[in-house]
């Protein structure tokens, strides 16, 4: 049984756009119906492939920006001028077509509520996509884990499902800090800067509290992040990263 399920997880199978959603300027979450997708765990990705007409294929892994208990699969998208897969999927993708995946992949950078807590959520730029999931699980689950996120993002502009955390947030579902590094609205209250050493003792619970630590977002940023942590006493073992670049791995 158990080599079935995983055989099934590793089946390419077809997920058809019903929906497209811009996100920012330069990402656009699929909405795909995918009728026989066997379920995922909050912070997992898949993989996708594309095939040209000359027979050229191009996979890359994405992050599932949905929930478990939600019915469609959400990937978010963002757009690298150079990407070789990202152009297509947030420009010329239409309702209708369909795409390759391939998983649910990945049982290490995952959360639920038999985990525990408390949760601390760090993510930098598009890493907030995994994360994501997981902010919406723990609310599906009405979990009284408590949850933080602290989400880096160049501007206001750039931060990616806005709305629904400032909703969520607001509901008490988490607890949401954003910092800016390029740019800010008049009047911001909120961080400015790089996430650092010292940002990390002000929003991190105390290392004697034990969080659960997941950080996803580019390798420098998830390096710097982790490392500080460890410094200011936290148990690396409670923390758990996902690193992505230009060329692949999960976004």
């Amino acid at each position: 049984m158990a080599r079935a399920a995983v055989l099934g997880r590793l089946t390419w199978r077809l997920g058809t756009v019903i929906d497209l959603i811009d996100e920012t300027a330069r990402a656009k979450s699929l909405v795909l119906d995918v009728p026989d997708w066997p379920g995922h765990r909050a912070g997992q990705h898949v993989d996708v492939r594309l095939t040209a007409d000359d027979g050229y294929q191009a996979q890359r892994s994405y992050s599932i920006a949905s929930a478990p208990g939600d019915d469609t699969v959400v990937l978010t998208v963002e757009l690298l001028e150079d990407g070789e897969v990202s152009p297509y999927l947030a420009g010329e993708l239409r309702l209708g077509d369909q795409l390759e995946l391939r998983g649910p992949v990945g049982g290490y950078f995952v959360w639920q509520e038999s985990l525990g807590g408390p949760v601390l959520l760090i993510a930098g730029g598009s890493g907030v996509v995994p994360l994501r999931s997981i902010v919406r699980h723990h609310a599906d689950v009405d979990s009284d884990v408590p949850l933080r996120l602290l989400y880096s993002s160049q501007s206001i502009d750039d931060v990616l499902y806005r709305d629904e955390l400032d909703r969520l947030a607001a509901s008490g579902d988490v607890d949401v800090r954003f910092t800016l590094t390029r740019a800010w609205p008049d009047g911001w209250q909120g961080y400015r800067g790089r996430i650092d050493g010292e940002l990390l003792g002000e929003v991190a619970w105390p290392p004697a509290a034990r969080p659960l630590v997941y950080i996803c977002g580019p390798t420098a940023f998830v390096e710097t992040a982790a490392s500080a942590l460890v410094e200011l006493g936290h148990d690396a073992a409670r923390i758990r990263t996902e690193r992505f670049g230009a060329t692949g791995g999960p976004s």
